[in-house]
C-alpha cells in the first residue's frame, strides 16, 4: 500500500499558466476598484468646498485704479520690481474693493479695467516687464488721463488714483489741466508717489495733481519708505463694508460620493459574476 497509492480522479488544463495569469488579472481589477472607491470615500469626507464672495452693494467699496510708471528709468535701483511685489500686497489687502491698473511710458493703456477679480490684476501686474509701453518717454499726464476715464460709469462713491512715477511728463500727448479737469469730473482722488531722485521728477507738479482733486502727494528713496506710503493710503482709503458682502459656499463632497457608490456596484457585480463562474 505504502508503493501502491490508489489513483484518484483529477482534470488537468493543458493551459495553467493562462488560467493561473486570468485569475491574478481580476484580482488585481478587484483590488484597483477597492483603492479608487477608497480614495473617493475620503476625499468626499474631506467635504470639497468652495467660497465665493457676494457684493450686496459695491456703491458702499472703494474703486481704486493702480497706475505705474513702467518707463526706462524704472530700472534703475530695481525700483520696478520692488514697486510690483509692494503693489500685490496692498491689491491683497483690498478684499471688497474694485481695482484696475493701467502703465505708462511713451504711452498709456489700459491692463486691467476696473474688477473684483484680485487675481487678475495681481497675475497681469506680475507679467508686467520695463518696456511694455516703451522705454524713452513718460506719458504721465496721459496716464492720468485715461485712468480717470475708467470712472465714467461708475457708482461708487469712493473713487481713488495711486499715480506712481520716477520722472516727469515728457509727451505732451495730454495737457495737464485736461487731465486734471477729467479726474474731478468723475470725482477721484489721486494720490502721486514719487520714487527715487528728487531731481527726476517735479514734486511741484505731483503736488499739484495731488491737492487739486483731494489726495496727498508722497515721495520715497527707499523700499521702507514706499512700503510705507502704500500702507498709509491704505488706511487713509480704509474699506469696511462687511455688512454688505457675503460668502456663498458651494459644496462638492456628492461628486467623489456618487462615484465611489457606482464604482462600489460595479465592484460587487464583478465579484459575484467571477464567482459564480469558477
Amino acid at each position: 500500500m505504502l508503493f501502491c497509492k490508489e489513483k484518484k480522479r483529477a482534470i488537468y488544463f493543458p493551459n495553467i499558466e493562462l488560467l493561473t495569469s486570468l485569475t491574478r488579472s481580476k484580482q488585481v481589477l478587484l483590488n484597483a476598484l477597492r483603492i479608487t472607491i477608497l480614495s473617493l470615500l475620503i476625499a468626499s469626507l474631506a467635504s470639497p468646498i468652495k467660497t465665493e464672495q457676494i457684493i450686496l452693494d459695491n456703491t458702499q467699496g472703494h474703486e481704486i485704479s493702480l497706475i505705474l510708471d513702467a518707463s526706462g528709468s524704472m530700472a534703475y535701483g530695481d525700483k520696478f520690481r520692488i514697486v510690483k511685489a509692494i503693489m500685490v500686497d496692498f491689491i491683497s489687502q483690498r478684499k471688497t474693493d474694485k481695482l484696475a491698473l493701467s502703465v505708462f511710458a511713451d504711452f498709456a493703456y489700459t491692463v486691467v479695467p476696473l474688477t473684483y477679480d484680485k487675481n487678475s490684476v495681481i497675475k497681469m501686474l506680475d507679467n508686467i516687464e520695463i518696456g511694455v509701453a516703451g522705454r524713452r518717454k513718460t506719458a504721465l499726464y496721459e496716464a492720468l488721463f485715461l485712468s480717470s476715464k475708467l470712472f465714467n460709469n461708475s457708482k461708487s462713491k469712493e473713487r481713488v488714483a495711486i499715480l506712481l512715477t520716477d520722472g516727469r511728463d515728457n509727451t505732451d500727448s495730454v495737457p495737464l489741466e485736461m487731465a486734471l479737469e477729467r479726474a474731478n469730473a468723475n470725482k477721484i482722488k489721486v494720490y502721486t508717489v514719487a520714487v527715487g531722485n528728487q531731481r527726476d521728477y517735479n514734486a511741484d507738479v505731483l503736488q499739484h495733481i495731488a491737492s487739486s482733486t483731494g489726495a496727498k502727494f508722497f515721495s520715497a528713496n527707499s523700499q521702507k519708505s514706499i512700503e510705507d506710503i502704500y500702507q498709509q493710503i491704505n488706511q487713509l482709503e480704509k474699506s469696511d463694508i462687511n455688512i454688505n458682502k457675503y460668502e456663498k459656499k458651494n459644496y462638492y463632497f456628492h461628486y467623489p460620493l456618487s462615484l465611489a457608490l457606482a464604482l462600489l456596484l460595479i465592484y460587487f457585480w464583478r465579484k459575484n459574476t467571477w464567482s459564480l463562474s469558477k
